[in-house]
């Protein structure tokens, strides 16, 4: 019932945008099933498109479902998962955990070797992650850390051993996760008394690749967990890939034997990307998104951004978007007026974490209110004031927000970013308390 509804919304749909539009946002996308009946579930193939449609199609399509299925109440987007790692049949008990503790376990397919475009300040660390890749555990990277600026490619490359060995050796049980989200499952698995098999999911794993290993900085008892599995799978030669913004010599608040053991493979920074690959950075990423843009509007970016990877195709995204919803032609003027945009609203290096404590700080309410399912108008209100601060000032995705909030979902992180947009519109406090919250963490 699902696919037949889902080619019934397609085809409406392709009647009322253009083509483009089309097959840029709605062909890639795949129905997956009808929730209780009342809310068709939806797979895009990345977080952003998730929450593109969320904020800008979810109602069209939701009108299109109820004309075709009147039952259906909602539509929710979800990242096309794949997970990995399997237990199989060996571990039955721990299944259902593995499924709640990798859920996010899942590669970008476009995160390949292939689509990693390689250049002066990141050609050893491409060649270090492909040889781990092609014999995981057997050369003497292990682990492997790649160290380096936001946005410079350390999570591409991560991915992109994931993506290798899935294909080349389906043998392998391949454990993927970000440390945020290895934290924030290891304090579930405290909470519900199955550290145990929380352990014996990542123990059992073939390859482990963890992303971001300095968010453990401070975590006392995660690392303590981090250093066990790690002891187990190094000396049961299992391949190790971690990255991290910093250099181990730089990292605070870990413990030096984790440093030590960090230390015992290969340590390989990446450096930003000089103008050359940054034009083929773009060149790469249009061509990726069906985008013919002139080598004159190319290299004006590259010239106009330089900080990193993950800003250049944002800026193609940002085109894309814009293109598609104004049906605009890509023009010099088009991209000047993005770059000012861009720069004006630059996102801010600040945790989640900080924000929370400066908004609970600022309004004089209890942290762990703000987390908890406190229903109060003052709390409430908080809430969704620290969602809008973290969406509009960090990179964070949507499900990782939702997760420091008491594990909300995405749908509900969407509601609060409205609410408080069109506070905004009536209320000139809230935009000075925004302002001044703003400047607490951002000094």
């Amino acid at each position: 019932m699902h696919i037949s509804l889902w080619q019934n919304i397609l085809s409406d749909l392709s009647l009322s945008v253009d083509s483009a539009t089309f097959e840029t946002w709605f062909r890639p996308l795949q129905p997956k099933d009808i929730r209780e009946g009342k809310a068709l579930v939806v797979l895009a193939p990345n977080q952003y498109t998730v929450d593109f449609l969320d904020q800008n199609y979810k109602t069209s399509i939701l009108a299109l479902a109820k004309k075709h299925s009147p039952p259906i109440e909602d539509v929710i987007f979800f990242v096309s998962l794949n997970t990995p790692l399997s237990l199989g049949e060996k571990n039955a008990e721990a299944a259902p955990l593995q499924k709640q503790l990798l859920s996010s376990s899942l590669f970008n397919h476009n995160f390949t070797f292939d689509s990693f475009v390689v250049g002066p300040g990141n050609e050893f660390a491409k060649s270090a992650a492909n040889a781990v890749a092609k014999a995981p555990g057997k050369t003497k990277f292990n682990p492997l850390l790649i160290y380096g600026g936001v946005g410079l490619g350390k999570t591409h490359l991560l991915q992109a051993v994931g993506n290798h060995l899935l294909t080349q050796r389906k043998d392998l049980r391949i454990a993927y996760s970000s440390s945020e989200e290895f934290y924030l499952n290891f304090i579930d698995a405290i909470k519900n008394n199955s550290t145990r098999r929380f352990s014996d999911v990542f123990k059992s794993a073939s390859v482990l690749l963890i992303d971001d290993i300095q968010f453990l900085s401070g975590k006392e008892s995660t690392q303590e967990e981090f250093f066990y599995i790690f002891n187990t799978l190094y000396q049961n030669q299992r391949q190790i890939v971690l990255t991290s913004d910093l250099s181990p010599n730089s990292l605070k608040g870990l413990q030096d034997r984790l440093i030590s053991r960090f230390q015992w493979g290969l340590c390989v920074d990446i450096q930003p990307p000089n103008l050359e690959t940054r034009v083929a950075i773009l060149k790469r990423k249009a061509e990726q998104d069906n985008l013919n843009i002139p080598e004159n509007i190319l290299l004006y970016i590259a010239e106009n951004v330089s900080s990193n990877i993950r800003e250049l195709e944002g800026i193609i995204i940002r085109l894309l978007a814009y293109s598609s919803i104004t049906k605009r032609d890509i023009t010099t003027e088009l991209v000047k007026n993005i770059l000012k945009v861009t720069q004006k609203t630059e996102k801010t290096r600040v945790s989640i974490e900080k924000i929370i404590e400066t908004v609970a700080d600022y309004y004089k309410v209890p942290v762990n209110n703000i987390r908890e399912k406190n229903r109060r108008k003052e709390v409430a209100f908080c809430r969704q004031l620290a969602m809008y601060v973290v969406k509009s000032y960090t990179n964070y995705s949507l499900k990782s927000i939702g997760l420091h909030f008491g594990g909300r979902d995405h749908s509900t992180v969407i509601h609060a970013v409205k609410h408080i947009e069109n506070l905004k519109k009536t209320d000139k406090n809230i935009i000075a308390d925004i302002d001044h919250i703003v400047s607490l963490f951002s000094e």
